[in-house]
C-alpha cells in the first residue's frame, strides 16, 4: 500500500516561539533605527571632515570631537553587529513566508526589506573588514560604504514609515508573558555591550587593558603610540642630514632640521591621533606652531596649506591645512614626541599634528609646504 504523502506546512507556521513575535522584534528593531542613524551621522561626518567642499571649513575644536564621533562610528557599529543578527533570528518565519509574494504592493514591500537586510549585513561586514585591515574584495572601501549608507538609510526610513504603526501599537500592547522576550533582549544588550567594552579600550585609556578585540590599543607601538603606517610600508628607508623643509609661498623658504629648532620656539601641545579605524591615543608632540612658519613665509590669513610628504605614493601623501586650523597655536610641525625625536614610523624627522583632525590628514614625513 502506497503511503500518501503528508500536505506541507506553511513555513511561517513551523515556528512557534513567541521570540518569533512582533514585540520583540519592534524592540529590536528601534534599536537598531537608532543605531544605524547614529552611525550614518558620524559617518557623515568623518567623510566630509576628509572630503570637504570648497567652502566648507571645519573647526580646530573641540580637540576630541573627531575622536568622539569616530570612535562612536566604529565601536557602536561592532555593537550593532549582535543587535542585527538578533532582529534577523527574531523576524526570519516571515521572510520565510509562503506564498513569497501575494500581490504588486508586497512584492514592492519585500524587495525593500531584502534591500535593507543586504544593505545592514554589507555594512557591518564590510566594516568590521575595515577595522580587521582585511580587504577581500575587489571594491574601494570607503566609496562602497559612503554611496551604500545612503542606500541603508532610505530603505530604513522608508521602513519606517511603513510600519511605524505596527510598531506603536505592538510596544504599547502590554503582552501576557514578558518573561522569555525579557531574557531574550537583555540576552542581546549583554552581547552588545560585551562588544563594546573589549573593544572602546582603543579610544578610552582607562579600558586599554580590556580591549582584547581591539586592533589597536593605546601605549602599544613606538614611543608609546600606535602606528598605521610604517615607514618600510610608505617606502622611507631612512632620512639623512640633507632633509629641508621647503615652503612655497609668497616668500620661498627652504629650513634644516636644525633651522627649526633655532629659528622658531618651540611649543608643546597634548594631542590624539584619532584614525578612521576607530582607534585613537593621546601624545605630547613638541615642535614649531605651523602659523609661525605660514607668516614668515607671508601667508595670507585666509591662505589654504598643502602639506607633502616624502611619500612617493598613497590617497593620503598629501593634506590640506584650512586657515582655522594652521591659525589655531595648537597645531605643530612636530618634531619630538613624548620627550624624543620622533620615530621614523611617527614620520621623522618632521610631521603635522593638528587638533580636530583625523588621522589619515595628519602627514609623516613632511617636506614641503605649498600656500595657496
Amino acid at each position: 500500500m502506497v503511503r500518501r504523502p503528508e500536505p506541507l506546512t506553511p513555513p511561517a507556521e513551523r515556528f512557534t516561539s513567541p521570540l518569533h513575535d512582533e514585540r520583540v522584534a519592534a524592540w529590536l528593531g528601534m534599536a537598531l533605527g537608532l543605531s544605524f542613524g547614529t552611525a550614518f551621522a558620524t559617518g557623515l561626518f568623518s567623510h566630509f571632515m576628509q572630503h570637504p567642499p570648497d567652502w566648507m571649513y571645519w573647526p580646530s575644536r573641540p580637540v576630541n570631537l573627531y575622536r568622539v564621533t569616530q570612535g562612536l562610528h566604529v565601536i557602536g557599529g561592532l555593537a550593532t553587529i549582535p543587535l542585527l543578527l538578533a532582529k534577523l533570528w527574531t523576524v526570519y518565519p516571515k521572510l520565510l513566508q509562503w506564498p513569497p509574494v501575494r500581490s504588486v504592493g508586497h512584492a514592492i514591500e519585500r524587495a525593500l526589506i531584502l534591500l535593507l537586510v543586504g544593505a545592514s549585513l554589507f555594512q557591518l561586514a564590510t566594516g568590521l573588514f575595515n577595522i580587521a585591515y582585511w580587504y577581500p574584495f575587489p571594491f574601494f572601501f570607503p566609496t562602497a560604504h559612503y554611496w551604500t549608507a545612503y542606500i541603508l538609510m532610505g530603505a530604513l526610513v522608508i521602513h519606517v514609515a511603513n510600519e511605524w504603526a505596527k510598531v506603536r501599537r505592538t510596544v504599547m500592547t502590554r503582552p501576557e508573558d514578558t518573561i522569555g522576550r525579557r531574557r531574550f533582549l537583555l540576552t542581546v544588550a549583554a552581547a552588545g555591550g560585551a562588544v563594546t567594552v573589549t573593544t572602546v579600550g582603543e579610544t578610552f585609556t582607562p579600558l586599554a587593558d580590556l580591549a582584547v578585540l581591539a586592533p589597536r590599543r593605546p601605549g602599544v607601538g613606538p614611543q608609546a603610540l600606535p602606528v598605521n603606517k610604517t615607514a618600510q610600508a610608505a617606502g622611507i628607508a631612512r632620512v639623512g642630514p640633507s632633509w629641508r623643509l621647503q615652503v612655497q609661498g609668497p616668500v620661498d623658504l627652504t629650513f634644516s632640521l636644525q633651522d627649526l629648532h633655532t629659528r622658531f620656539p618651540a611649543h608643546t601641545a597634548r594631542l590624539p591621533i584619532a584614525c578612521v579605524e576607530g582607534w585613537s591615543a593621546s601624545g605630547t608632540w613638541e615642535g614649531v606652531r605651523l602659523r609661525d612658519i605660514l607668516r614668515t613665509a607671508g601667508a595670507p590669513e585666509d591662505a589654504r596649506v598643502r602639506i607633502e610628504s616624502m611619500e612617493r605614493g598613497g590617497l593620503y601623501r598629501t593634506s590640506w591645512v584650512d586657515p582655522p586650523h594652521w591659525h589655531d597655536p595648537l597645531t605643530l610641525l612636530a618634531l619630538r614626541l613624548n620627550g624624543s625625536p620622533l620615530d621614523l614610523d611617527h614620520g621623522h624627522p618632521c610631521r603635522l599634528i593638528a587638533p580636530n583632525r583625523p588621522g589619515v590628514q595628519q602627514t609623516k614625513w613632511v617636506h614641503r609646504l605649498v600656500i595657496t
